[in-house]
């Protein structure tokens, strides 16, 4: 029996959104993988699966999974193409919700110029709540990989992640090391890898190497990440713009304790039932 699904991208980086709200659909891990496969099955970075609200204060769960087929915490690009279905396939009328994820509930907003704001909760910077192997929680890590020590800056948007500057974001090596930084041993659940070039206090270029999906062409958190870890290191001054390969996030965050808000695009690219 098959099911409905909307393909949907943020900045390049590609989803196909599954609504268990309306529709049977039970999302397991080698489903996930078969919806991702970009010859056999429909392609995508991630699988999105919106499921009914649990509680008073929530209108909807989302559930992400990974091309690789695991199920994670969080996803921020996905957040916003989250919010644009909700809205677009009529299952609300709010044009901000609350939405429940594995790591807390997060508040995509839709914006009258059709982008979409999320507040993505406060950073966790806690090596504990990364969770990050460290005995110190400096902002600037030593990490060896492959015999040569990166300086990185670890951050939890909901999802690990290992932030590193380099001096050109075109020629770091992503490809390369990226695959490495995610399965290190100092993170025991996995990391993705951002590459951070900045241009000025206000805008940076960016690459990430996520964790269960490779490279793609642009990462939500990853790039709430790299603001946080920037500003950090006293390199950045909130608000920044933050360029992927796939196009233009604006991050903001006030400081510690205090939650980011990402602000981009979400589209529809087509429609189509799968036939499980």
């Amino acid at each position: 029996m098959g099911f409905k699904f909307t393909k949907m991208q943020g900045l390049g980086n590609d989803f196909v959104m599954v609504d268990a709200v309306r529709q049977p659909v039970q999302m397991t891990p080698e489903l996930a993988r078969r919806l991702a496969d970009r010859r056999f099955g429909i392609g995508c970075d991630q699988v999105l699966v919106v499921e009914p609200a649990v509680g008073p204060d929530i209108d909807f769960v989302y559930r992400i999974f990974n091309a690789d087929g695991g199920e994670v915490e969080q996803c921020g690009n996905g957040a916003r193409c989250f919010a644009r279905f909700v809205v677009d396939s009529g299952l609300t009328d709010r044009r901000e919700i609350r939405v429940r994820t594995k790591s807390g509930v997060i508040r995509p907003r839709l914006e009258d110029d059709g982008r979409v704001t999320v507040d993505m909760g406060a950073p966790r910077l806690s090596p504990v709540e990364i969770p990050f192997i460290s005995d110190s929680d400096a902002v600037l890590q030593a990490l060896e990989v492959a015999g040569t020590t990166r300086y990185i800056t670890a951050v939890s948007m909901g999802n690990p992640h290992a932030v590193q500057v380099v001096a050109e974001v075109e020629a770091a090596p992503v490809a390369a090391e990226g695959p490495l930084i995610e399965s290190h041993s100092r993170f025991p659940q996995r990391v993705n890898a951002g590459y951070l070039q900045v241009v000025d206090a206000h805008q940076i270029r960016l690459r990430v190497f996520e964790r269960g999906a490779g490279e793609t062409l642009a990462c939500g958190t990853g790039a709430c990440a790299a603001v946080v870890a920037g500003i950090l290191r006293g390199l950045l001054v909130s608000p920044v713009a933050v360029q992927t390969r796939g196009g233009r996030l604006d991050i903001a965050w006030a400081g510690p304790s205090e939650p980011v808000f990402m602000t981009g695009p979400a589209n529809a690219v087509f429609e189509g039932v799968f036939e499980a």
